[in-house]
């Protein structure tokens, strides 16, 4: 008999929880390990349990679950880490797949794919929402065959992360001017790069990606 693959959960939505549960539950070939609620239980909870793979939300209390993908990744490489996420947009995919995660589910898809996500991540494949674009998925496979350096995880230059890290706080192009003691158009050359880099449109854009990233904690 083949030995089941060892599944943890992560998300602070405990009726979506309640129902990861039970798709977990009526798959033979699954086993729950555990479940956390919080970024913070969620870690302590996947380094003690060393599920094969971790079903991680990005929107997490206290750690975000691209930062519980990154430590991961560091500290227990065996977990695979499958992201499930409401968020569509290109560059939360390119960083989650930066920190090391093995898959990137949209919640809305949850319910037909999480089960064949978790099996494709079990073998070390990578699974992508079949609703993303294909260039997408294409471009993702393309950034996992590179090796990764340290600082790089966006693909953005210092100053460049610098400048959308001080917008994402609410501060003024003169005011992160004066912090970097750069010129006011220097810093807005800078966030309009950085914009681009990650295809980030709208200020609400950009201070979902600085929670992702644990910029505003």
């Amino acid at each position: 008999m083949t030995d089941k693959t060892r599944v943890a959960l992560a998300d602070d939505h405990p009726i979506l929880l309640a129902g990861l549960r039970n798709l977990i539950e009526a798959e033979a070939d699954l086993e729950l390990v555990g479940h956390a609620a919080t970024g913070d239980l969620a870690l302590k909870m996947i380094r003690e349990k060393l599920p094969d793979v971790a079903v991680v939300d990005i929107s997490m209390p206290e750690i975000s679950g691209i930062a519980v993908a990154r430590l991961l990744a560091e500290q227990c490489p065996s977990v695979r880490v499958l992201i499930l996420t409401v968020y569509e947009e290109r560059s939360f995919v390119m960083q989650a797949v930066a920190a090391g995660v093995r898959g990137y589910l949209l919640k809305r898809s949850a319910a037909e794919n999480l089960v064949q996500a978790i099996r494709v991540v079990k073998l070390g494949e990578l699974y992508i929402d079949p609703s993303l674009a294909s260039e997408l998925r294409e471009a993702v496979a393309t950034k996992t065959e590179k090796t990764l350096q340290a600082g790089d995880t966006l693909g953005l230059t210092d100053r460049e992360e610098s400048v959308l890290k001080y917008s994402a706080q609410g501060l003024t192009i003169k005011e992160i001017a004066a912090r970097l003691d750069l010129s006011a158009k220097t810093v807005e050359t800078y966030k309009a790069r950085a914009a681009e880099k990650l295809q980030l449109s709208t200020r609400a854009e950009i201070i979902r990606l600085a929670s992702a990233q644990g910029w505003l904690e």
